[in-house]
């Protein structure tokens, strides 16, 4: 089976289906028509071009509004209930925040998300071994799924490497020492429609090479255990079957390529899935 099949799940979004969703006048997100048409009809947003829209007013105010949006869609069950976890809303990256939402209006409002994955790897004699991590049956997202070591979101008020710590820190019982070991190897890109909205997601990759001997430990019971893999098992269920969490395949096949295991001679659509990485 082509690795291009997970690169084409995650770019699976249909635009007729969406209408554009603006903050002061700026178009940031995308939201499915009948949320557009529902936003407008309840006054939490008005008709803008190619949309709807909310006006600004500063940090404070664009924030307040978000909530208030957030709640009144998850109170009507037409997106994922809030997680508690507030995150920036930026118009691009390195721009400052020009508003907060609860994580889960991320995709609710198709605005713009940023998180970091972390591969986490060892080297040995018969070569590259990949941390591989089983996600808790009770997760929101992908749960049971197959994951990296370390992936999250980006809160309000950390930077990407701050948030690489503290991850690692909850998810794989890694010390601050360790974690700034994390290397800063490139970014992954992807637009996808769910059931809960449209994921337009970037995603900071970092490689963390591991010192043999050292097992990874979740603290905070998103995994519920880690299993180091050679990376020929990767590879093998990359290509057979879908038991990695989507954006993660990504991210994986992203590795490979860099590490010199996937290349243009043993990859037919080697060209469509280094451009589909970055979309």
């Amino acid at each position: 089976m082509t690795l291009l099949r997970h690169i084409e799940a995650c770019n699976r979004a249909d635009q007729a289906q969406f209408r554009g969703f603006a903050i002061s006048g700026e178009p940031l997100g995308h939201v499915r028509a009948e949320i557009a048409a529902w936003l407008v009809a309840h006054k939490f947003a008005k008709p803008a071009a190619g949309g709807v829209g909310i006006q600004g007013g500063g940090f404070m105010a664009i924030s307040g509004q978000l909530v208030r949006i957030v709640d009144g869609l998850s109170q009507a069950k037409l997106m994922a209930a809030p997680r508690r976890e507030m995150t920036p809303v930026m118009p691009k990256w390195g721009l400052p925040p020009i508003a907060e939402i609860d994580r889960a209006g991320l995709p609710g409002l198709g605005l713009p998300a940023f998180g970091v994955h972390v591969n986490g790897f060892v080297r040995g004699r018969d070569g590259i071994h990949l941390w591989v991590g089983r996600r808790a049956r009770n997760r929101l997202v992908a749960p049971g799924k197959l994951d990296h070591l370390v992936a999250g979101g980006i809160p309000s008020g950390l930077t990407a490497f701050e948030t690489v710590i503290k991850e690692a820190d909850e998810e794989a019982g890694l010390s601050p020492e360790i974690a700034r070991q994390a290397r800063p190897v490139g970014a992954i890109t992807y637009r996808m429609a769910l059931p809960e909205g449209l994921r337009n997601d970037t995603l900071f990759v970092y490689d963390l090479e591991l010192p043999q001997g050292l097992t990874p430990a979740s603290n905070d019971g998103e995994v519920e255990y880690f299993e180091l893999w050679p990376i020929e098992r990767v590879i093998e269920t990359l290509r057979k079957t879908d038991d990695f969490k989507f954006n993660v395949n990504l991210v994986l096949i992203d590795f490979l390529i860099r590490h010199g295991l996937l290349d243009p001679d043993r990859e037919p659509d080697y060209v469509e899935i280094v451009r589909g990485l970055r979309r």
